[in-house]
């Protein structure tokens, strides 16, 4: 199922709740960089964990919106979204962390593609056994917030009825590829630039105005379109 667009479909105020929450958790950073002395590996760290939260609840979606087929895209999603997860958690552990290589210790132990699921929960895995109690709340901030869009748009503002199985699967990587190919970039040129107050505030408020760009250009054509069918 998929929509066309029509023009006028007025947006109900209550919808920018999840707005709201997305810039309230958006500022948690500059409470981090100020009180718990953060650096760009804690911030990037934040910021890929968000690639997760953002998966997982593609999934859901997923579900709701196909049952059946929602189960075997998922599966696919699972695989291929979470190796890509893997990959990007890894390289920022790597170059800013100090995590070590040995956490892909116990890597090829599960079968065939599946490979890719157990690299990316050895990833998470040693990514919490580093992080202080700040980082954890600041993962579920993130949780809570996303969930938030979830139940206001999603369900409650009938998103699900206006969206397939395909186009959640695909929704997280055109978000990913804009937002963290800027976040990435920029966060080697604070670590270049010797990691100054200034340059991690930059960055936070790099984050900040493209997740609100990308959150209103999302929500806003969904609400804009109708139901029809393929």
């Amino acid at each position: 199922m998929e929509g066309e667009q029509v023009p006028g479909r007025p947006v109900s105020p209550a919808r920018y709740l999840s707005l709201v929450a997305l810039m309230l958790v958006n500022l948690l950073p500059v409470l981090g960089v100020f009180y718990f002395g953060w650096d760009v590996g804690a911030l990037m760290i934040l910021y890929w964990s968000e690639n997760l939260v953002i998966g997982f609840y593609a999934i859901l979606k997923m579900l709701v919106v196909s049952p059946i087929g929602g189960v075997f895209g998922s599966l696919f999603f699972l695989v291929h979204y979470g190796g890509f997860c893997a990959g990007h958690g890894l390289f920022i552990g790597l170059m800013l962390l100090d995590m070590k290589p040995d956490v892909l210790g116990g890597v090829n132990d599960w079968p065939f593609m599946l490979v890719f699921v157990e690299l990316l929960f050895d990833v998470i895995s040693a990514v919490l056994s580093v992080a202080p109690p700040e980082w954890r709340w600041g993962f579920a901030a993130l949780a809570l917030s996303h969930g938030i869009s979830f139940l206001q748009n999603f369900l409650l503002g009938g998103e699900r009825h206006r969206v397939g199985v395909r186009r959640l699967m695909n929704a997280p990587y055109a978000r990913m590829m804009v937002l963290h190919i800027a976040i990435v970039l920029g966060g080697f040129a604070v670590v270049s630039m010797g990691q100054p107050l200034w340059m991690l505030l930059t960055l936070v408020a790099l984050k900040l105005a493209l997740d609100i760009a990308l959150h209103l250009r999302e929500h806003r054509k969904l609400h804009a379109m109708v139901i029809v069918m393929d």
